[in-house]
């Protein structure tokens, strides 16, 4: 607060007082000072044209990322089966040899593609005292050699699977297990959910146990791979199958889920080596 010198008596007082309060001469207030203020009106700017093909940009890689984030896993899309017909044998079927590619598996689900039929020729005979040939018919059964392998996750050269079981089953897994009415476990598909399984069976043995007991139902066929990857299924009757089978490698699994076709006589079935997933602790 300032003071002022009374214009009467020249007393000090407060700049705020209303009169002196030595002499009681009024005081004047101080002028009030107006002030105008002037509002400018907001400024309108145009849409700049360099942000349009930045939106457009941004936009096509939201389209991207909702396809992969919201797309039905199916999981056998990738399978592509080459059947290579051995030559022509006296008086036997040819062995048929099928190359199952690897199925990626992303804990979600790996994809599906139409089974291959291939038709092989059958071998012919000579009736003694002829010189025409007659067709030999085919084995009414086939048998099936499976050769599998896993590719590590952190890379070098693909290790035979050892102790591992497969099926030859009616549908695909997913198809199986949900008939089942099995529920997947939280956050998982249900292909994913057997990885889990298999790699924390402490954690998730009743999805493990609900799983096989489906699995095992829909099995026509099924056999345990040796030391070498090797693996035979015998007495099969030909038609349309799904190969599967499961194993745990380190802290990740391996999966097969391919719609395979199996004909009378010998067919094997080179399988490429199958991706590990690896899970992280948690």
């Amino acid at each position: 607060m300032s003071l002022v010198h009374c214009p009467e008596c020249a007393h000090e007082i407060s700049t705020n007082a209303v009169a002196c309060p030595n002499c009681g001469r009024p005081i004047e207030a101080p002028p009030l000072v107006e002030r105008n203020v002037v509002v400018a009106p907001p400024r309108e700017e145009g849409f700049p044209p360099w942000a349009i093909p930045l939106i457009a940009i941004s936009g096509i890689a939201l389209l991207f990322l909702a396809y992969f984030l919201f797309r039905t896993p199916d999981d056998s899309a990738n399978i592509n089966v080459n059947v290579n017909a051995a030559g022509r044998r006296t008086a036997t079927e040819p062995a048929r040899t099928t190359t199952v590619p690897s199925t990626d598996t992303q804990v979600t689900s790996v994809p599906a593609a139409p089974p291959v039929t291939t038709t092989v020729p059958g071998t012919t005979t000579t009736v003694p005292g002829s010189s025409v040939p007659v067709q030999a018919p085919p084995p009414d059964k086939g048998t099936v050699m499976i050769n599998a392998r896993v590719a590590p996750a952190r890379g070098g050269a693909p290790t035979a699977v050892n102790r591992a079981r497969f099926y030859l089953l009616e549908d695909d897994i997913e198809t199986i297990l949900s008939k089942a009415r099995i529920e997947p476990i939280e956050g998982n598909s249900l292909t994913a959910s057997l990885g889990l399984a298999i790699v924390y069976p402490e954690r998730y043995g009743s999805f493990s146990q609900a799983a096989m007991r489906a699995i095992g139902n829909s099995s026509k066929h099924s056999g345990i791979t040796d030391g070498s990857g090797k693996a035979d299924l015998k007495g099969i009757t030909p038609g349309q199958f799904y190969l599967f089978g499961i194993t745990k490698v380190g802290r990740g699994f391996a999966l097969w889920n391919s719609p395979v076709s199996i004909i009378a006589g010998e067919n094997v079935m080179n399988l490429s080596p199958q991706s590990v997933t690896e899970i992280p602790e948690g």
